[in-house]
Order: structure tokens, then C-alpha cells, then sequence
């Protein structure tokens, strides 16, 4: 902003400010240095009243850039606080929901914990029968090994007759051979038998008919 002299009306411009004399009130030079200075001083008024008016016009302009800047923060403020005020609700939405998981979470520990003390003791009346079990197992096992001793004497044996079983299926597979062959005959005999039946029936039909034409044919013999 460029420095200008500023001044009142009681105050004269320094460029046109003259030595103070003091004069008669009706002395004629005073009057004609008032009469002079009066147009020199109106074109520094209007000046200093352009840049007092200029001033003032940016002043506004600053002035309403910083209310309106100040406004918009204001606004981003708010913004802030309400997305951190729904921030703080879901988080506190979450803790309660946190609180009540933790809170299911130590039933089901307690829970647990009593399904293990009762575990525990199932576990050691287990113990106590595993106990007479391993005594029974011992038993067992003898009982195992005489029937292994027992079944390593039956496989001999069973070696020792293998030959014999395999002759008797040899004997059997040859039987077998047989008795397939005699019902295949069987078979054609009795479809031999069944046609020899049909073959008889035919001929005691046709000779039925033969001695009904016999008979008929002597009656005209007799009658003569």
C-alpha cells in the first residue's frame, strides 16, 4: 500500500503547508494563501480516500475469505466430529458385542472345565478297568497261542490230506462229468419216450379208424 499523508480537515497538506504567520484578521495576503491552497488539498483527499476505500475493499474481501474459509472448517469440523462421534458408536457397539463373547466365552470355559473334571474321573475309573482288562489280555494271549499252536497242527494236517481231498476232487470233477451226461441222456430219452407216446397214439387212432371201416365194411357181407 503506498505511504500517503493523511489528513483532517484541521490539518493542512505538508506540501502546501506554509510558515504560520500571524497576520491581521483583515490582512488581504492571508486570505489569498487560503484562497490558493484550497485547490492543491482536494485531489490528496480524493486520493487518500480511494486508498482508504481500496483498503477497506480488500479488508471486506480478506475479511469474507477468512469467515468463509473459517466456515468451511467449521463445516469439516462438524463432518469430523459426527464420523467420529459414529466411529465411537460402532466401537461401543463392538465392545458390548466383545463383552458378551467374552462373557459367552467363559461359560463355555467353565463348561469345559467341568466336562474335563467329569472326564478326568471317567478317565481314571477307565484306568481302573484297564488294569483288570491288561490281566484278562494276558489271558487272552495264552489262549492265542494254544489256539495258534493248535491251528499250526491242524494246517499240517491239512497238508497231509491235501492229496487226498485233491484225488476225491478229481473223482468228484470225473462223477460230476458222468452225472452231466447221463441227464443229457435222460433228456433225449425222455423226448424219445414222449415222441414214441405220440407216435403210438397216432397209430392206435389210425387203427381205431381201420377196424370201424372193417366193421362196416362186413355188414353188408352179413346181410347177404
Amino acid at each position: 500500500m503506498p505511504d500517503a499523508p493523511i489528513t483532517n480537515a484541521k490539518t493542512k497538506d505538508p506540501e502546501t503547508k506554509a510558515p504560520e504567520t500571524k497576520a491581521p484578521k483583515n490582512s488581504a495576503p492571508a486570505d489569498t494563501d487560503a484562497a490558493g491552497s484550497s485547490p492543491k488539498r482536494l485531489p490528496v483527499l480524493a486520493i487518500v480516500l480511494g486508498v482508504l476505500c481500496a483498503v477497506l475493499l480488500i479488508t471486506t474481501v480478506v475479511f469474507r475469505s477468512i469467515v468463509g474459509d473459517r466456515d468451511q472448517s467449521l463445516v469439516q469440523s462438524k463432518n469430523r466430529l459426527d464420523q467420529a462421534q459414529a466411529a465411537v458408536a460402532v466401537l461401543q457397539n463392538q465392545v458390548a458385542q466383545d463383552k458378551a463373547a467374552v462373557a459367552r466365552l467363559q461359560r463355555r470355559v467353565d463348561e469345559a472345565k467341568a466336562e474335563t473334571v467329569k472326564s478326568q474321573a471317567e478317565l481314571d475309573k477307565v484306568k481302573a478297568g484297564d488294569v483288570d482288562l491288561q490281566a484278562d489280555l494276558e489271558k487272552a494271549r495264552a489262549i492265542a497261542t494254544d489256539f495258534q499252536t493248535q491251528m499250526e497242527n491242524a494246517k499240517v494236517a491239512s497238508i497231509k490230506h491235501q492229496g487226498e481231498v485233491e484225488v476225491a476232487q478229481a473223482q468228484t470233477t470225473v462223477m460230476q462229468t458222468q452225472l452231466t451226461k447221463a441227464v443229457a441222456d435222460t433228456e433225449q430219452l425222455q423226448a424219445q419216450l414222449a415222441q414214441a407216446k405220440a407216435d403210438e397214439a397216432d397209430l392206435q387212432a389210425k387203427l381205431d379208424k381201420d377196424e370201424a371201416l372193417i366193421a362196416q365194411l362186413k355188414k353188408p357181407t352179413a346181410k347177404r
